[in-house]
């Protein structure tokens, strides 16, 4: 593909856009239905759009060319995301802040680094662990509403799921790391096992069955742009960029952007402790990324 960085720009904030709307539609929609109902939803619509994906880039004979233990781990990799992973952020959403539960879900990007010494044998430098620390002392901030007491912190079990879903978050992908297969089938794949284990949940679980238009629409939502096609867009702009660099940045704007969707949309006044925990979690990821041990 021909590197345009002007494409490359345009694709890259149109998935930065999507982002930062999520954490707003997740909280809404939450107030319409229960959480395992919009978990089942909203991996259909993903599913939807993923397969239509396929059927847009003629990709279907690709699934003919997968051998059996490509097809197990993408099915275990399903059981992570979108399963696992859901699971826990909507049951953060449910119980805290937007604003709490989507900065929380950034440090995943501090996670990966600690995971990827015991799972992938990668040494990291002092740049890496000095990001690591930054970036926790802005979880401690945001965790206490910056009173750095036990006292300060509201919704503990909140605050697990939004911190445990950055761990399965990093496990994914880290799994991902030497998985060769086109993105979008193993997508697929993934997409198509998490539904049956969320189907299997809802099955299980005692639900309210709140399938009204409004929880049908803030799935199809997060479905479409949080789970499927921003992903598709996110990957135009790493191949038309012309390095990758130059879109990866931008990525960082998000949480800020959706911090000000949360202010306007739900009217969750922004506390100080939130801007302060946040801009610590991002310059951890920043300072860990300029580790040259890191491969991630």
């Amino acid at each position: 593909m021909e590197k345009n960085q002007k494409k490359a720009y345009i694709f890259a904030l149109s998935s930065v856009f999507f982002w930062s709307t999520v954490a707003t539609v997740f909280k809404l929609t939450l107030r319409y239905t229960g959480y395992s109902e919009l978990l089942l939803m909203s991996i259909i619509f993903s599913l939807i759009a993923l397969l239509s994906i396929v059927t847009i880039e003629k990709k279907w004979p690709l699934f003919r060319d997968l051998k059996k233990n490509d097809i197990v781990q993408s099915v275990l990799l399903g059981f992570l995301n979108p399963f696992l992973y859901y699971f826990l952020i909507f049951k953060a959403y449910s119980v805290l802040p937007a604003q709490v539960a989507q900065i929380l879900n950034q440090i995943w990007g501090v996670v990966i680094v600690l995971l990827s010494i015991p799972i992938l044998k990668q040494k990291i430098g002092l740049t890496s662990i000095s990001g690591v620390f930054v970036s926790f002392f802005g979880v401690v901030v945001l965790s206490t509403s910056g009173s750095f007491s036990f006292g300060g912190i509201k919704e503990p079990l909140g605050i697990t799921f939004a911190l445990l879903s950055s761990i399965v978050w990093s496990l994914f992908w880290i799994f991902n790391t030497k998985n060769r297969r086109d993105p979008v089938i193993s997508l697929a794949i993934n997409f198509s096992a998490g539904f049956v284990f969320a189907l299997i949940y809802f099955i299980l679980k005692e639900n309210s069955g709140n399938f009204n238009l409004e929880a049908v629409a803030g799935s199809a939502y997060i479905g479409f742009f949080e789970m499927g096609i921003t992903f598709l867009l996110w990957l135009k702009a790493l191949k038309y960029s012309i390095t990758t660099a130059r879109v990866s940045i931008l990525i960082y704007l998000a949480p800020f952007f959706s911090l000000i969707f949360i202010y306007f949309i739900l009217g969750e006044k922004i506390l100080v402790s939130s801007l302060i925990g946040l801009l610590f979690i991002i310059s951890g990821i920043i300072i860990s990324r300029k580790d040259k041990k890191a491969i991630l």
